[in-house]
Parts: C-alpha cells; structure tokens; sequence
C-alpha cells in the first residue's frame, strides 16, 4: 500500500514516528515515584524491570549489602556469605497497539489511532534506547501481526512500518466494523507470547473491556510487567453544548441535539463507565494506568506521567 500524503492528526507517517525517536528520551517505565493521574491515583508502581540472575554463593566481604546474606549458608559455615546477583540485560518488550475503527475519532488535534502510534513509536525508541529488545502486536478491527522482540534499530522500523500501514489503513469511508471483543482475542495472544518477564504495553481506548479482560491482565501481570495507556478525546468525556450536529460511524449518519442536557449526561455516563472499569480492575492489580489525551503532545504527557529521568538508564 503506498503511503498516504501526510495529513497532521487524521493519519501518522513514517517520518512522524521516526522523529520521535529524539523524544524518546528523558523518561523511565520504572517511575521513583507514584504515578499520579486521575485512574493510576496515588499508587506506587508495581513495575519490577529487569530481573536478576543468581550468580553464586561466595563469602561474604566488607561494603557487600548485607541484605543479600544467605543465612543457611552462613549457618552452616559459621562464616558469613552473601549471594551475588547479576542485572538481566534485554528484556523483551511487547507493545500492544490498538488501531481498530472505533481509534478514529478525534475532535481537535488528533484522531487516537494516530495517538496510540506515537505512543507505540515513542515507547518502541526508549526501550531500544536503554538496551532492551522491543517488539510489538499491531491490531486492528480485523487481523494483528506480531513483530518479535529484537535489539535493533531494523527492528524498531519494522514496528513503526506495521503501525502506519494499520494506520493509513483506516478511514471514515469504510465500512463501520463493531469488534469490542478483539481486545480480549489480542490481549490471550500476547499471554501465549510472553511467558514471563515481559514488559507488556497496551496502547488503546479499552474499547470491550469486561471481566474476562480483567482475568487476561491479572494473568499477564502474574510474570510479567504490565503498563496500559489509555488514549482517550476529550469530546468522549464530555459533549459540548453546540446545537444540532450530525454525527457518523462511517457507515451511518445521525442528527442530534447537542444542547439537550439529558443527551448530554447519557454521553458522559457512558464514558465515565469505561473509566471506572479501568480504575477497578486496573487499581485493584497495581497495574500503573497513563490517559493520554488528543491534544497535547504525546512525548510532553508521557514524560509528565512517568516523571523526567534524564539519567535513566532502565526502562
């Protein structure tokens, strides 16, 4: 498919994504402090990074973490020991990136399809940056493909190229495609996929989640790391009194009269029911939750989000 003329917030680019790459810098997935927003609340992160290899057992020397004392050794000794641990390097990393038809939408800046692509890419950059391999399942209303976790810059490219063909892809011409259950059917492939010590980053609006998403997660998160951005527009949270409008899903159109108050509070409800699914069972796990709104720039949130580490040196 060639790629379409750039068009700023209805559709995102190679090039967009690649420049992101100079953003990816100056925050860390593993915050030093809670992660403060409307659905994470004041909650420390339960992210653990990388994991540790145990090396050996050795006798225990002055400055050593007496922390790490293995007391049955030293027990049986009579000599105190230590256990030595050495840093996992390359933790795989698979970013979830929804681009289903109900991502189209925007009312202002951008649509969050193209959101959640900048979200992936900025992701995608920072965990090549800080040494781990980054890799990805891209989908959409009808397919997914999955791009294996690989240390490389190619790598990196081949998620940003999936993402914009997905991405370029949708359009308000086609046929309107209600598929609320792809989340569940994408989030049981990626608990095939990464058995444990993943890090695992779901880019979407929660569009279908239910209690059986509340089930996959809650496994995911059991050996595994796991962040959700949930991208969101402002016009979803609250229906603007502007008289009659005309809206469409593509496929169908309908007028209505936005400067009814009943229409109104219907439409925040709805919306605010997503959200509280998403503080409940996301909350109740430890499971860190960054909103992303359409508006602002995505690197500017996520680095307000996860707080400014210009040292950091893991994801």
């Amino acid at each position: 498919m060639e790629e379409r003329a750039p068009d700023p917030g209805v559709y995102t680019s190679l090039p967009e994504l690649v420049r992101l790459k100079h953003q990816g810098q100056g925050f860390s997935f593993l915050p030093r402090q809670p992660i403060h927003s409307l659905l994470a609340g004041r909650h420390a992160s339960r992210l653990r990074g990388r994991g540790l290899n145990f090396e050996e057992v050795r006798t225990y020397l002055p400055g050593d973490d007496i922390r790490s004392i293995d007391w049955k050794v030293t027990a049986r000794t009579r000599k105190p020991h230590t256990r030595v641990y050495t840093e996992e390097r390359e933790r795989p990393a698979i970013l979830v990136v929804d681009q289903r038809s109900k991502m189209f939408f925007g009312s202002q800046v951008a649509m969050k399809s193209v959101t959640a692509a900048e979200a992936g890419a900025l992701a995608a950059w920072r965990i090549l940056g800080v040494g781990d391999r980054p890799g990805a399942l891209v989908f959409n209303d009808t397919k997914s493909v999955h791009i294996a976790p690989h240390r490389s810059q190619g790598r990196v490219l081949e998620i940003l190229r999936s993402m914009v063909r997905m991405n370029q892809a949708l359009g308000a011409a086609l046929p309107s495609i209600s598929s609320p259950e792809r989340l569940n059917e994408v989030l049981e492939r990626v608990a095939r996929l990464a058995a444990h010590d993943h890090l695992i980053v779901l880019i979407s609006d929660l569009d279908g989640a239910d209690e059986n998403t509340q089930r996959i997660v809650t496994r995911l998160g059991q050996h595994n790391d796991v962040m959700v951005v949930l991208v969101y527009d402002p016009l979803e949270a609250a229906l603007p009194s502007a008289g009659r409008l005309v809206v469409s899903d593509g496929e169908l159109q309908l007028d209505v009269d936005s400067s009814e108050e009943a229409l109104r509070q219907r439409f925040s409800e709805a919306f605010e029911a997503r959200l509280a699914l998403a503080r409940q069972f996301l909350r109740r796990r430890q499971i860190p939750v960054l909103p992303l709104d359409t508006v602002r720039p995505v690197a500017e949130q996520v680095r307000e989000l996860l707080g400014y580490a210009p040292r950091a040196s893991r994801a």
